[in-house]
């Protein structure tokens, strides 16, 4: 009988997944099938000291911790399944701890490549102004690129300085919005929006060239534009500024509480990864300057 076949049937049958997660099930168990092959142990003989054996192996050989911990789910996920089909008498994977996934420290850019970022965009035809308004505001809010465009027209109050944005899950909060950005939305809004949408027929705020609401993916290459145009060498998408707004925001003395309310964290442990990218920076900072350090 092939197990791992009458696995990928289960799952695929009895949970919704993905056609990718279904795939990283099929391509783990099958590497781990190759490894106990390899080593003369059929599956169904495993035990918990050859899944740990296997771990290590795949940690010798320069696999990511995320790859190991991805990896032990699925063959805790698999043994689950062997073990409930009756296929095993017990369950080799019970209490294996998957390895403790590091937080990877998200990239950001110092304000001198934002300035420099932020200046490709001239704003003095439809296309300059919407990617001017677009790239100020992302900055200066924080907000996420699938928030940034499903802006609409009235979520921006011009005159009082805030914006209204929706999240994913429909909630609405309110965050400030700076006097630069304010400029070039105005801008935009006053002589250029209309050249985009001639008849006024679509209340998203940012459109493409075909009067439509913008996309993450038309979003993405015009981040990708600017930021060949400003010769930054770094790769750099929309989540990129919003880290960068964090962090700018920190390390001028703003509070993590405020920092989340305006990122729209549910939990503040996820605000707090910008904190330790502030203390690497002055730990980096202080090994470079101090003569005893």
């Amino acid at each position: 009988m092939n197990y791992i076949d009458s696995f990928i049937n289960y799952i695929q049958n009895e949970k919704e997944l993905s056609a990718n997660t279904l795939e990283s099930y099929r391509r783990d168990i099958k590497q781990f099938e190759k490894y106990t092959h390899e080593n003369n142990i059929t599956v169904e003989t495993v035990t918990k000291t050859i899944i740990i054996t296997y771990l290590i192996y795949l940690q010798k050989n320069g696999k990511a911790t995320s790859t190991i911990s991805r990896s032990l789910a699925s063959i805790r996920c698999f043994y689950q399944y062997m073990y409930n089909e009756r296929y095993i008498d017990s369950d080799p994977s019970i209490n294996l701890e998957s390895p403790k996934v590091e937080k990877k420290l998200p990239s950001v850019l110092t304000k001198k490549e934002v300035d420099l970022l932020l200046e490709q965009p001239v704003p003095v035809d439809p296309k300059g102004a919407r990617d001017k308004a677009m790239l100020e505001l992302l900055y200066a809010t924080g907000i996420r690129v699938t928030e940034l465009i499903s802006l609409e027209k009235t979520d921006v109050n011009l005159d009082n300085g805030f914006m209204e944005c929706k999240s994913t899950d429909n909630k609405v909060r309110v965050v400030p919005v700076g006097n630069i950005a304010l400029k070039y939305v105005k801008l935009y809004i006053d002589e250029y929006r209309s050249k985009l949408d001639p008849t006024n027929s679509d209340n998203a705020l940012f459109l493409n060239f075909h009067g439509k609401k913008m996309t993450r993916q038309g979003f993405w290459k015009i981040i990708k534009y600017y930021t060949g145009k400003a010769n930054i060498n770094k790769t750099i998408t929309p989540h990129t500024l919003r880290h960068s707004f964090a962090v700018h925001l920190i390390e001028n003395g703003a509070d993590l509480q405020s920092i989340q309310e305006m990122l729209g964290h549910s939990d503040i442990s996820t605000t707090q990864i910008y904190s330790k990218i502030k203390k690497n920076k002055i730990m980096e900072v202080y090994s470079n300057a101090h003569p005893r350090a």
